[in-house]
C-alpha cells in the first residue's frame, strides 16, 4: 500500500482497485432493480390495490435514509467487507459484544445474497423456459450460474464491466416505460385519449381494501429494495473509494424513488389492479398500450435483471465471506486471493453453497419456501444494524475528528432513530400480519442460528486463546 492510499484510508488486503466511478454507479442503481420490482410487485398491487405507490414509497424512503447513513460511513471510514467492520468498530467496547455483532451482521449478509442467488439461479431457468420450454431447469441453472461465477473469478474489471452493462438495460427499460406511461397517461399516446387517474380510481378508490395491506405491502415491498449497499462493499476495489461512494449513495436516493414509485404508478393508472393482468404488471401494461412483442421484451428484460442480481450475489458473497477472515470469522483460506487479485476460494465456495441450495429447492418445495421466505428478515436485519453503527461511530467522529465526516445524515441523530423505529415496526409487523408470519419465524430462525453460532465462536476463540497463553506462560517457566 502506498503513502496516497495509506492518506485514503483505504484498507484492500490485496484486492486490486478494478472498479470505475461509472461501475459504481450502475452497481448500485442496478442493485434495486431486480425481479422483485418487475414481477414481485404485482402482489403487493393485489392486496393493497392503486394504494401499493405509499407502501413502496414508506419502505422506499426508508430505505434512502438508510443508504445515506452508510453513504456517510463508507466516505469517513472506507473498510473492506463495509457494514461488518462497521459493526465490530461501534461495539468496541466490549469485546466479546464487538465479535459477535460483526459475526452476526456479516454472516446474515452473506446468507442473504445466497439465498438471492439461488432465488434468481431459479428465476432464471423459468424466464428461458418461456421461449424453450423443454430443456431442464437444472440444465439453464448450471449454465447460467458457471457463467456469472466465471465473471466473477476473471477479474473484478469483469464483473463491473458486466454490470455495468446489464444494469444499464435495466435502468433503460425503466426509463422508457416512465417515458411510454407518461406519454399514455397525457393522451399522447397513438390512439388513446387523456384518461387521467379514471382507471387507478375506477375500481374501488384508491385504498379499495383499507391501510392495513398498504403496510403489509411496505413490508413486503422491503426485500425489494435491497442491493444498494453493494457499492459499499464494492469501494474498496476502487480507487477512489470516498468520492466513488459519496457520489453513489448520493445518486441512488432519488432514482430509486423515481423507479420504483413512478413505475408503480404508471401501472395502476393503466392496468386495473384488480384483473387477473395485474400478476404481470409490466406486461400488461405494454400490451394496453399495444407496444408489439411486449411480452417478448419485458421477459428478455426480467431475464437481464435476474442475471444481474445473480452476477451481483455472488460478487456479494465472496466479498463479505473475504471480509470475515480479517476477524477470524471465516475460514483463511477463503481469503486466498489469484493474479488478478480475486479471492477466488470465496467466489467458488459461495457458489457452491447456492449451487447446493439450488438443487434442494429443486428437489423439495418446502426448502424453497425457508430459503426465499427468510432471506427477507435477514436484509431489515442487517439494515438495522447499519443505523445502530451509523449512530455510534457518527457520535463518535464527532468526539475525535469531525473532519472524517464527509456525507452526513440528514437530521441526526433524530431521523436515524426514526430509520431504526421504521425498520424495527416493519419487522416486528411480519409477525401479526398473515401472508408475512412464515417469512418472519423462518427469517428470526436464521438469524437466531447465525447468533448462536457467532456466539460459539467467541467462547470457543477465547478457550483457544487462553490455551495459547498458558502454552506460553508454561514453555517460559521451564525455560
Amino acid at each position: 500500500m502506498n503513502q496516497q492510499e495509506i492518506a485514503k484510508g483505504i484498507e484492500r488486503d490485496g484486492l486490486q482497485p478494478g472498479l470505475k466511478p461509472r461501475h459504481i454507479q450502475m452497481i448500485a442503481l442496478g442493485g434495486v432493480i431486480g425481479a422483485g420490482l418487475f414481477v414481485g410487485a404485482s402482489v403487493v398491487v393485489k392486496n393493497a390495490g392503486p394504494a401499493a405507490i405509499i407502501s413502496f414509497l414508506i419502505t422506499g424512503i426508508l430505505i434512502v435514509l438508510v443508504m445515506r447513513m452508510l453513504g456517510e460511513l463508507a466516505s469517513s471510514m472506507p473498510a473492506t467487507g463495509s457494514f461488518y467492520e462497521y459493526a465490530r468498530q461501534a461495539c468496541n467496547e466490549n469485546v466479546v459484544l464487538s465479535k459477535i455483532a460483526g459475526f452476526t451482521t456479516g454472516w446474515s449478509y452473506w446468507y442473504f445474497w445466497c439465498m438471492v442467488v439461488t432465488f434468481e439461479t431459479l428465476a432464471a431457468a423459468k424466464l428461458v423456459h418461456y421461449w424453450y420450454p423443454d430443456l431442464p431447469g437444472w440444465m439453464i441453472s448450471v449454465v447460467f450460474l458457471a457463467l456469472m461465477t466465471l465473471t466473477n473469478l476473471y477479474s473484478v474489471k469483469s464483473f463491473g464491466e458486466f454490470e455495468f452493462w446489464f444494469a444499464s438495460i435495466k435502468v433503460a427499460a425503466i426509463c422508457v416505460f416512465l417515458l411510454f406511461g407518461t406519454l399514455y397517461m397525457l393522451g399522447m399516446w397513438p390512439s388513446h385519449a387523456f384518461s387521467g387517474l379514471n382507471i387507478m380510481l375506477s375500481n374501488g378508490g384508491f385504498a379499495p381494501n383499507g391501510w392495513g395491506p398498504v403496510l403489509a405491502g411496505a413490508v413486503a415491498a422491503t426485500g425489494f429494495y435491497c442491493g444498494a449497499e453493494l457499492c459499499t462493499i464494492a469501494a474498496a476495489e476502487t480507487a477512489d473509494p470516498v468520492k466513488s461512494v459519496a457520489k453513489a449513495t448520493s445518486s441512488v436516493i432519488s432514482r430509486v424513488l423515481l423507479f420504483y414509485v413512478g413505475s408503480i404508478f404508471f401501472v395502476v393508472c393503466i392496468v386495473p389492479w384488480n384483473s387477473e393482468a395485474i400478476s404481470f404488471p409490466y406486461v400488461s401494461a405494454l400490451t394496453i398500450m399495444k407496444v408489439p412483442y411486449a411480452p417478448d421484451i419485458m421477459n428478455a428484460v426480467i431475464l437481464v435483471a435476474v442475471l444481474s442480481c445473480l452476477n451481483s450475489g455472488i460478487y456479494a458473497t465472496s466479498r463479505m465471506l473475504f471480509a470475515l477472515t480479517r476477524h477470524g470469522d471465516a475460514p483463511k483460506f477463503v481469503a486466498k486471493l489469484s493474479k488478478n487479485g480475486v479471492p477466488r476460494n470465496a467466489v467458488l465456495l459461495s457458489t457452491v453453497i447456492a449451487w447446493l441450495a439450488t438443487v434442494a429447492s429443486i428437489m423439495n418445495d418446502d426448502i424453497m419456501t425457508f430459503l426465499v421466505e427468510s432471506y427477507g428478515t435477514a436484509a431489515i436485519f442487517v439494515y438495522v444494524c447499519i443505523a445502530f453503527s451509523q449512530i455510534k461511530l457518527r457520535n463518535r467522529m464527532e468526539r475525535e475528528d469531525p473532519s472524517k465526516i464527509r456525507v452526513k445524515m440528514w437530521g441526526f441523530p433524530y431521523l436515524s432513530y426514526v430509520t431504526i423505529a421504521g425498520m424495527l415496526i416493519i419487522m416486528l409487523s411480519m409477525a401479526f400480519i398473515p401472508s408475512q408470519q412464515m417469512a418472519f419465524w423462518f427469517g428470526m430462525a436464521a438469524i437466531g442460528t447465525i447468533v448462536i453460532c457467532g456466539a460459539l465462536r467467541v467462547f470457543f476463540g477465547q478457550q483457544e486463546t487462553v490455551r495459547i497463553n498458558i502454552d506460553e506462560v508454561e514453555a517460559k517457566t521451564n525455560h
